[in-house]
């Protein structure tokens, strides 16, 4: 008995150990939160001996067996949250076949307590013969078990990584992997033989809903390819999550002052700052009316907030209207956290507040209502957050997403842009299909509109009346001074982009050498929409051009994608004090260089002086310029002269014909 408990004290996990009475657990000196943890695993039913997965999981498992067969090492699996990663990966360990007699070990890495204890549960349900330890807080590993589920944060302190000995892992897989190029990671994998491409290395499998980082970091670096993905509209078309209907909400919170992370300001918006702009009574009122008027029917809201402030804020307003709200957060107490979270599960209450707790790896499938009362700027955090209402639970129709939208100068990303629309978009209990009908009826809009500038629209001239359409640029100058291109991009990037056609955008950088960022139109529904290139600026006599060759940076799925990417590289690369919108010196006055070259497209009594434009906004007009604006405006003149005429012709036409016409009355003069 005594060597039992010792293994159960050292694995945590108590499948095999379930006769073990928590008293003596208790005498051992194992924890309220290792008591709760040991009858959690003792009351999960066990795996059937015949389970029966799902047809993309299993198509998922053997696409990433497929791969390792071809000898890749690195793989990648994207799923989206509720298709059952943890099974998926927990089945991969039974089919990945041993490196050599002896490297027959797993590793299992997450960064978060609840995503590792729930791959231990499922490894003791499905392995039962197999010994499972865990690596987390004051629980350590012996480095030798068939099954090692670790917490980031423990294996790599002091010097506990190295009784890890990488020739005896088969098969590393590490949970909610876009976070496995930040630093505690690749201290692992360089442990581990997996920082780099070798033969010698174990596996890697990284699964993760959200295959992308916000602060632009590549993942190529570790992963070398995906091998799989579905996505939550897939999974949503194919019923195996939750429909979801979502709602926006204007929320007049003012971010425009709210600093950013990162370098240059370029990513995640500061927490504190946040939630001293949303944290208010007016604010928290709205956020309540919202659910009032589109989810008091809802029995199980899960709310985001900011941070610790923002929770008991919101909580006190939903009771100050008579909602039985309560909150968890980090600080919780487990075993209140466990309580709150049974019985909102039970629907005990119908709303539960939280900020960032329930973000990852939290299985909740009675959720029926999201409501994000927290603005952001990263796609991964709003895909995360979402996904916790899109699990299957009987009874269950749909999910109401209810997202309270702020202003759009700031960069958020919103649930519209999810679907690739505008992220001011705003709509109204819309389904998923409902918003990809919207963004197709968005896409064709713009499509006509760069039509419209482009060529007549209507009949051909054949003495008919018609319609024309196009937009009014005056001259040269109207057109480079049109601003409406940047609003969207500028929203989304901290850095000095500048339109210059409708699906074209360059960034300046030093010395004449530049970004360009373009759609591409005919790309097919899996391959990338949009790509970047850098184009360097060559020494004076180097070369017939003054330009090396474009050389592709990056190619992404997303219009926000792609600008993080670029806004990534070039903060990597440009100096800030260039690319930046908000620098002092653009708003100095234009130099005298920059006026002269600007009032060449100025009529002589209208030429611009040091108070009509600043700095900024005329290195803006000069990259216009020098990136197309002439040759846009010359082949609009074109079609204004076509256009009229053929207007003066059809004019001609009709007064011949009434002047042919005889009819009773008096005649004109």
């Amino acid at each position: 008995m005594k060597s039992l408990v010792a293994a159960a004290l050292r694995a945590r996990v108590l499948p095999r150990a379930s006769g073990v009475p928590l008293q003596s657990c208790l005498r051992r000196g194992i924890s309220t939160s290792q008591r709760l943890l040991a009858q959690d695993v003792q009351h999960v039913p066990q795996a059937s001996p015949g389970l029966t997965l799902r047809n993309y999981q299993e198509e998922c498992i053997q696409s990433v067996l497929l791969s390792l067969e071809k000898g890749h090492k690195r793989l990648g699996v994207s799923l989206a949250t509720g298709s059952g990663k943890t099974v998926i990966f927990t089945q991969l360990i039974g089919r990945v076949k041993p490196r050599s007699e002896t490297a027959t070990q797993t590793l299992i890495l997450a960064h978060r307590r609840e995503l590792v204890e729930q791959a231990a549960r499922h490894c003791s349900n499905t392995y039962p013969d197999k010994t499972i330890e865990l690596e987390l807080g004051k629980l350590s590993a012996s480095g030798t078990a068939d099954i090692t589920v670790a917490s980031l944060q423990s294996i790599i302190s002091k010097d506990r990584l190295l009784k890890f000995d990488p020739r005896r892992f088969k098969l590393v897989l590490v949970d909610e992997a876009h976070h496995i190029v930040a630093p505690g990671y690749l201290k692992v994998l360089d442990h581990l033989g997996l920082r780099t491409k070798q033969p010698d290395s174990p596996h890697l499998v990284g699964v993760s809903a959200t295959f992308s980082r916000f602060d632009g970091l590549r993942l190529g670096a570790v992963i070398d390819e995906i091998v799989y993905h579905k996505d939550y509209v897939d999974m949503i078309g194919e019923k195996w999550l939750s429909d979801v209907v979502f709602t926006t909400v204007e929320s007049k919170a003012d971010l425009s002052k709210v600093k950013r992370k990162g370098k240059g300001g370029s990513g995640e918006f500061d927490t504190d700052a946040l939630s001293r702009a949303v944290n208010t009574v007016e604010l928290n009122d709205i956020v309540v009316r919202a659910w009032f008027a589109k989810a008091a029917g809802r029995k199980s809201t899960l709310v985001f907030c900011v941070d610790l402030n923002h929770v008991a804020a919101l909580t006190q307003r939903f009771r100050h209207y008579g909602v039985d709200a309560r909150f968890v957060t980090g600080d919780t107490p487990t075993r209140d956290r466990a309580e709150r979270l049974e019985a909102f599960k039970k629907g005990e209450f119908p709303v539960l507040i939280n900020c960032g707790v329930f973000t990852e790896g939290t299985d909740i499938p009675n959720i029926d209502c999201i409501v994000l009362a927290r603005p952001t700027r990263s796609r991964n955090l709003l895909i995360q957050m979402i996904g916790r209402g899109m699990r299957l639970h009987s009874g269950k129709q749909d999910c109401h997403i209810i997202d309270m939208v702020a202003g759009l100068e700031t960069g958020i990303v919103t649930t519209p842009t999810l679907f690739g629309l505008d992220p001011g978009e705003l709509v109204n209990e819309a389904s998923a299909d409902n918003m990809y009908e919207l963004a197709d009826r968005k896409a064709a809009e713009k499509a006509r509109e760069a039509q419209a500038r482009q060529r007549i629209t209507g009949a051909e001239s054949t003495g008919r009346s018609y319609n024309v359409t196009f937009t009014e640029y005056d001259s040269v100058f109207d057109l480079i001074a049109d601003t409406s291109g940047e609003k969207h991009i500028r929203s989304i990037s901290q850095h000095s982009w500048v339109q210059v056609s409708p699906d074209k955008f360059i960034l300046s950088g030093p010395g004449g050498t530049y970004l360009k960022l373009e759609g591409i139109p005919d790309a097919g529904p899996d391959d990338a929409k949009f790509k970047a290139w850098e184009v360097r600026a060559l020494p004076p006599g180097l070369s017939k051009s003054p330009y090396a060759a474009p050389r592709e940076v990056l190619s992404a799925a997303t219009f926000a994608d792609a600008v993080h990417g670029c806004d990534k590289y070039a903060g990597e690369n440009y100096p800030f004090f260039i690319i930046g919108t908000r620098l002092p010196w653009r708003k100095a006055p234009a130099t005298e260089e920059q006026l002269k070259f600007l009032n060449k497209l100025r009529v002589a009594d209208d030429k611009l002086g040091p108070e009509d434009v600043s700095k900024g906004r005329a290195a803006d007009m000069i990259t216009k310029i020098k990136h197309g604006a002439r040759g846009r405006f010359a082949s609009i003149e074109a079609v204004k002269r076509k256009q009229h005429k053929s207007a003066a012709a059809d004019e001609l036409h009709r007064a011949r014909k009434l002047n042919e016409l005889v009819a009773v009355g008096p005649l004109s003069a």
